[in-house]
């Protein structure tokens, strides 16, 4: 490579040694001599550099306006400083442009000419980090100024910086009556006295109340009215400052439905005390005349047994039939009243147990076996709850089967975080049409003066069940039996 007419060999030595791209142009313009800097900036070699204009270094939509002002500089050469100027663009020689700042001063050639060397950078970084920091204040200020949430900035002296718009709302100033006056006029009596020593206090001591934590506090409102609001202070240093922000929440509304709630809760508690007393004065008061019925009944078919005809005999079989019937269904609804409001201590079950003590109560007539599955698991609820589910659902499948080979199967699976019971019998089986209406209270699919039953049995097992979070169905076709299903949680409640 031939070493350009107007430079030495001390200015190319310099120029080699230079880290900075740099370039010195003639006064047409064209590239006299470039640094091994600038070569890898462009992607040109010296070769291809030398002798081309200026402008094919930079976008070609900028050439016709850079080579006015490069004519311009030329008239009146002066030195200009990195960055003095406007942004400008560099042009690689592959087509890709990156922005650069750059730096004039004129020369002088040995033979007189005027020349101008540039100092170029390349400043794609620097305008990344500046487009990545726009972006991000940009997002910052859309949240400051879109959150639902008060945000209040103040400084280490509880001086008010900022309010956001909900803030603003909030409070019922504007951030610029605000600005430069003590937080605590946010804050009623006695916490607004308090304040500044709070502060003082954490400055010098590092003990923290609110910051860091978070907390229950009261508010302070333009109009007066002071309000319940949820307080979060996040401690911050800028520039050697130490700033506060807090993010405020009025938390009206949830005190009112919390006091409401509050409130509900305790009518609920008195009105299942009253249900509760109300239910055994009414058993006392129903089932004692209806014993008198009964025992009357009794005497009545035992002793004039031989002045009945058949007629007045089963009369007075319906009669006893339902006096018993009327027993069974007050108890009925005192054990389903009792669910979910008197409880048994929880404890850990072992249904292998609880089956037998349900089979020995039952007493199962002749004609029906009933088969459990061995190795019962044992889980958590109340023992009598449990016996109760059992027990109406194995009472159910004998009470219904008419058939001399009855056959009733208790068994178990395992569901993943449940339980799965099975009671199956090979009775009479249901419509699919029922499947709902037998879970109901009072309901019955027989005539009562058939099958004994007082339509409580389901509804009870029903409510035990989901009280313990599982679920009870029934699957079923006439003539086919059915089986009744229910969950049960493994994990305690």
């Amino acid at each position: 490579m031939q070493n350009p007419p107007i430079a030495d060999q001390s200015l190319a030595w310099l120029l080699a040694a230079a880290t900075d791209p740099v370039l010195i142009v003639d006064r047409g313009g064209a590239i006299a001599l470039a640094n091994p800097a600038l070569e890898a900036l462009f992607g040109y070699t010296q070769e291809q550099l030398q002798g081309l204009p200026v402008e094919t270094l930079i976008p070609e939509r900028f050439r016709h306006g850079h080579q006015a002002l490069r004519e311009g500089y030329t008239a009146e050469p002066h030195p200009r400083a990195m960055g003095a100027g406007a942004q400008l663009s560099g042009r690689h020689r592959e087509g890709r442009e990156f922005p650069v700042e750059v730096s004039l001063s004129p020369l002088r050639s040995p033979d007189g000419q005027t020349m101008v060397m540039a100092t170029i950078h390349d400043i794609s970084a620097r305008k990344a980090a500046e487009q990545a920091l726009q972006e991000s204040e940009a997002r910052m200020r859309a949240v400051f100024e879109t959150a639902v949430d008060g945000i209040i900035t103040i400084d280490e002296h509880g001086m008010l910086e900022r309010l956001n718009p909900a803030a603003e709302r909030m409070f019922g100033y504007r951030e610029a009556e605000v600005a430069g006056r003590n937080i605590n006029m946010l804050m009623p009596e006695p916490h607004r006295s308090a304040h500044d020593g709070y502060l003082a206090h954490y400055r010098a001591t590092g003990e923290k109340r609110i910051i860091g934590k978070g907390r229950e506090v009261q508010g302070l409102r333009r109009d007066g009215s002071v309000f319940p609001m949820d307080l979060s202070v996040a401690e911050m240093t800028l520039g050697g400052k130490r700033m506060y922000t807090g993010l405020v929440r009025d938390i009206t509304e949830r005190k009112l439905a919390e006091q409401k709630s509050e409130q509900l809760l305790q009518e609920l508690s008195s009105a299942n005390e009253e249900l509760t007393n109300f239910a055994y004065v009414v058993s006392h008061d129903l089932k004692a005349p209806l014993r008198g019925i009964g025992s009357l009944a009794d005497w009545l078919a035992t002793d004039y047994a031989a002045l009945f005809n058949d007629e007045g005999k089963e009369h007075m079989r319906l009669l006893i039939n339902r006096v018993h019937r009327m027993g069974a269904l007050i108890d009925g609804i005192l054990q389903y009243s009792r669910v979910g409001r008197v409880r048994e201590a929880v404890v850990l079950v072992d249904l292998n147990k609880v089956l037998a003590e349900v089979l020995d109560l039952l007493a199962p007539p002749p004609g029906i076996a009933i088969t459990v599955a061995p190795g019962l698991p044992t889980v958590a609820g109340e023992p009598t709850r449990l016996q109760q589910v059992f027990h109406n659902l194995i009472s159910n499948a004998i009470k219904y089967m008419h058939r001399p080979d009855g056959q009733v199967t208790v068994s178990c699976e395992d569901d993943g975080s449940h339980w799965r019971f099975a009671v199956t019998d090979n009775g009479p089986g249901i419509e699919p049409r029922h499947f709902e209406r037998i879970f109901q209270l009072f309901q019955t699919l027989a005539p009562r003066d058939r099958v004994e039953s007082t339509g409580v049995g389901l509804a009870l097992v029903k409510k035990i069940v989901e009280m313990y979070r599982g679920r009870v169905w029934v699957e079923s076709a006439p003539g086919a039996g059915a089986t009744f299903y229910f969950t049960w949680p493994k994990e305690c409640l």
